[in-house]
């Protein structure tokens, strides 16, 4: 036999009552308890976080620095280059003489790039070969003073994860309360809590099921 709109509707109700009770009950609580967790595991991985943070700034700075200066002395060798190719070809000698010169240079510099590639499976583009040379560097840097860039990695990630699910536990559309939640949306103005709305209900249905 199928329910009436009427009895799908009180199940439909007291099935809201039951979410409302069970939040009262559990949910927050939950919710409390679980922040407080997070934040405490959070604030132990930035305790130990932090000095290593120190280091990885400090070799920052330094690895900047002469991954900066490297640039400049690869300008100044290409200045160098092209002074001495000029030189050659309107003071020593001809463009006549000089052009061989310069096409195997050229052709040089391509056979330098093509290496690269080989050696390093990435495109010899100038911002990933800074990029590459300031991580060589950094790696190599960090094994002198004892910094575990490994463990580094580790420790942020596990902060990002846990920032990510104390956020999530914040996050009003992830708690999955009940929408009429405090006597809203379809409770009107009715003060009663939910254990006695749910109680006045049964009673209700039961009596018209005896009287149908």
């Amino acid at each position: 036999e199928r329910l009436s709109q009427e009895e799908v509707t009180r199940l439909s109700d007291v099935r809201n009552l039951v979410n409302q009770l069970y939040e009262a009950l559990n949910v927050r609580e939950h919710q409390i308890r679980k922040e407080r967790e997070l934040k405490a595991q959070l604030e132990k991985l930035s305790t130990e976080l932090q000095p290593l943070e120190e280091k990885r700034m400090s070799l920052e700075v330094e690895t900047t620095r002469r991954t900066s200066a490297l640039t400049w002395v690869g300008l100044g060798l290409m200045g160098v280059q092209f002074g001495v190719l000029a030189r050659l070809t309107w003071w020593e000698y001809s463009w006549d003489i000089m052009e061989p010169v310069t096409y195997f240079v050229t052709y040089g510099t391509a056979m330098a790039a093509y290496a690269y590639f080989v050696l390093t499976k990435q495109e010899y583009v100038l911002p990933d070969v800074k990029d590459r040379q300031h991580l060589l560097t950094l790696h190599k840097k960090a094994k002198k003073i004892g910094l575990d860039i490994n463990h580094y990695n580790s420790l942020k990630d596990e902060i990002a994860k846990l920032e990510k699910d104390l956020n999530r536990l914040r996050d009003p559309l992830h708690i999955h309360l009940p929408s009429n939640l405090g006597g809203k949306g379809g409770g009107g103005d009715d003060k009663r809590s939910p254990l006695s709305k749910i109680k006045d209900m049964l009673e209700e249905t039961s009596k018209k099921m005896k009287i149908t």
